[in-house]
């Protein structure tokens, strides 16, 4: 089982990027505008985050982050897909959303210090008969888009402009996969299979050419019984855990990963009781959040470290009316995308509570997809 440790607030892994953090404002934390950080401190990070959103208007919306409090700037938009499932970024480079009434993926090559988007030459980008673009996850390594295609998955790579390409055996066989993740090590994809009976793929990935090879007995049932379907999926923050979102029971499957293999196996007590009607998921530490889509809460859990296992917060569920969940890389907020605009949650390190920040909802169009990108 991995020993990773989660960044803090002084040091930031962000790729291949190093950040030093120093103190500024006396709150130790750097805080930065569209234009510079702390008057343009040369330890800055090259480029501040942004928060990218995808709604059903056919925009993408842009908006700069406060990494000090997590607050939303005013958003500029870009067009974008009518309706999206998927949405990935590599590093600060480039930006990808699928088209999920089309076979086509857009992509933008994005501006670092404004988060400005502009649209990759050839984009947006089919990928062909029989197809229908899902989910999407990005292989920062081997700079592989992954997209959770009808029968299948697509890999394909990133050139140095932005532009895909299939790789050597893409796509690779798959039933009927609607979302997917790549584990934090880069060694795993896992993908649900929404139709009867239902479970979770898993692949190993090449570390040098991004291909997929199956595990050996995948898909693994998302349930005992083998009844029911999944829907979201996410791997924890340690490389350790599965969990995926079963709509139509309202639970939570939970699985521990097998190295080296990535056989997945059920964690005790799986699977975990959650709202009504689980849409998506997101975890950081040892917290899992679980967006409800009927009931308009989010349940929140501790993981245990070393089984897996589920356990609610205190004042679990969360009344937080919003079907998309996304936290940032550190794991200090918790961005959630309803009818009222995106919602923003400080987190508790300790207890994993979740505080609402002044000045949230921000306005957006009840985005479907959200990324965010330092």
């Amino acid at each position: 089982m991995s020993s990773r440790v989660l960044p803090t607030l002084t040091v930031v892994l962000v790729g291949p990027i190093l950040f030093a953090l120093a103190a500024c404002g006396g709150n130790g934390i750097k805080v930065c505008n569209a234009l510079n950080c702390c008057g343009g401190d040369a330890a800055c990070p090259a480029s501040p985050p942004h928060l990218y959103a995808a709604g059903l208007d056919g925009q993408i919306a842009t908006f700069f982050v406060n990494p000090g409090t997590g607050a939303l700037g005013t958003a500029t938009t870009t067009p974008g897909p009518a309706i999206s499932l998927g949405m990935a970024a590599l590093g600060n480079q480039f930006l990808y959303a699928s088209d999920s009434q089309t076979a086509l993926i857009d992509g933008w090559s994005i501006t670092p210090n404004t988060g400005a988007l502009t649209q990759i030459n050839g984009s947006p980008f089919n990928l062909g008969s029989f197809s229908l673009a899902g989910g999407l996850a990005v292989n920062n390594s081997a700079q592989v888009l992954y997209v959770a295609d009808v029968g299948k998955i697509d890999a394909l790579k990133i050139d140095g402009t932005g532009a895909l390409s299939p790789i050597t055996g893409s796509p690779f066989s798959s039933l009927s996969s609607l979302f997917l993740t790549i584990d934090p090590d880069t060694r795993f994809l896992f993908a649900t299979e929404i139709d009867p009976p239902g479970g979770v793929d898993a692949f190993t990935i090449d570390p040098s050419t991004g291909e997929l090879a199956a595990v050996a007995g995948s898909p693994f049932p998302a349930d005992p019984n083998n009844t029911t379907s999944p829907f979201g999926v996410v791997v924890d923050s340690t490389g350790s855990f599965v969990y995926a979102v079963l709509n139509t029971t309202n639970q939570v499957a939970a699985y521990s990963i097998v190295s080296p293999s990535g056989a997945l196996n059920p964690v005790p007590g799986s699977p975990f009781t959650a709202g009504s009607r689980p849409l998506s998921l997101a975890t950081t530490r040892n917290f899992l959040y679980v967006a409800n889509a009927m009931d308009g809460t989010v349940s929140g859990y501790s993981i245990d470290p070393t089984t897996g296992v589920l356990s609610s917060l205190a004042d679990s569920p969360f009344s937080i009316p919003a079907p998309t969940l996304i936290t940032d890389p550190f794991g200090n907020f918790l961005y959630a995308s309803g009818a009222a605009g995106i919602m923003v949650f400080t987190i508790d390190p300790t207890t994993g509570a979740l505080t609402q920040i002044a000045g949230s909802p921000f306005p957006a169009a009840g985005a479907t997809v959200m990324t965010y990108v330092q």
